[in-house]
């Protein structure tokens, strides 16, 4: 008997170790509201699910250090390891390190640039070009398909950024009375786009409407136009992701309107496939989080998302 009792409680043991599974996560940022959001749904997610483990890790922009993480997952022999890739070229790299040691890889948010992605590997993010699309529409009716808009651009580095402002040149290729008249970078930042908005404004040239790839940069833009006594009525801003601030803003009467980019689903949903690679389940290699605009006339139905 007790040999019995020894056996089954070694067997309880080694089931509990298999059951029990490490995901590292890799971010481009801790201190950036948006991502945070994405974190936080991860974690939401994770706990969900009995034996799981998930390790977090900054890496501040700095693609080296983000490579560095990816190794000491790998060197931690972790179950599944999640990447927001502060620089979409270093994606390739990243891909060989994972898919070499057996790791199921699984990129969110920012789509990497790798031609072709192994098995094992898959994207969890929203179609760019559509968010550009459903903003600059927007903005083109409030300017009653006419006058000057000036793009606000996110790192040069980012798909986010080159796919947003496709959409929006998209659209303006069906306004040939819209005209661009700025487009410069605010690197997604806050700070950064007081200052660039600021430098657009003292320039003299005349705006209608601006575009910026997210939502960060647009409440910058409308920082810099209180401090010049430009009312947000003057000029329509429209960010994108739907972020709290960018909600409240809008509630206030200050932002024109802004592009959902669901953080929850995006961040949920890369957990949901890494669990599942791990186990040996079929995942598509590309799952889709759709973007949808917020105006005036659906803001309620998002304050609370």
């Amino acid at each position: 008997m007790k040999r019995t009792l020894l056996a089954l409680a070694a067997s309880a043991m080694m089931t509990t170790s298999v059951m029990a599974e490490n995901i590292g996560v890799s971010m481009a940022y801790f201190d950036d509201n948006f991502l945070t959001i994405l974190r936080n749904a991860m974690g939401e997610e994770a706990a969900k699910s009995n034996g799981v483990e998930i390790q977090f890790e900054d890496a501040r922009g700095d693609i080296g250090k983000q490579i560095d993480q990816v190794q000491n997952f790998v060197a931690q022999g972790v179950d599944a390891i999640i990447v927001n890739p502060a620089d979409t070229s270093a994606t390739p790299r990243i891909t060989k390190l994972a898919n070499s040691a057996g790791i199921p890889l699984v990129y969110v948010n920012r789509k990497p640039e790798d031609k072709e992605l192994p098995e094992k590997v898959v994207f969890v993010g929203s179609d760019e070009v559509v968010a550009g699309r459903l903003q600059m529409e927007e903005l083109a009716k409030q300017m009653g398909g006419k006058g000057n808009v000036a793009i606000m651009l996110g790192e040069l580095a980012s798909n986010g950024t080159r796919g947003r402002t496709q959409g929006v040149k998209e659209v303006l290729g069906n306004y040939p009375d819209i005209k661009v008249v700025e487009e410069q970078t605010a690197d997604f930042q806050r700070a950064e786009a007081i200052d660039l908005m600021n430098n657009w404004i003292v320039s003299g040239t005349k705006i209608d409407a601006v575009a910026a790839n997210n939502d960060e940069m647009a409440l910058g833009a409308l920082i810099a136009m209180k401090q010049a006594g430009i009312a947000a009525s003057d000029i329509a801003v429209a960010g994108v992701d739907a972020t709290p601030d960018a909600l409240a803003s809008m509630k206030a009467g200050q932002l024109f309107a802004t592009v959902f980019q669901d953080a929850k689903g995006q961040g949920a949903g890369s957990v949901k496939a890494a669990l599942k690679l791990a186990r040996g389940e079929k995942v598509d290699t590309i799952v889709w989080i759709p973007f949808k605009l917020v105006n005036k006339a659906n803001l309620g139905e998002y304050l609370d998302k």
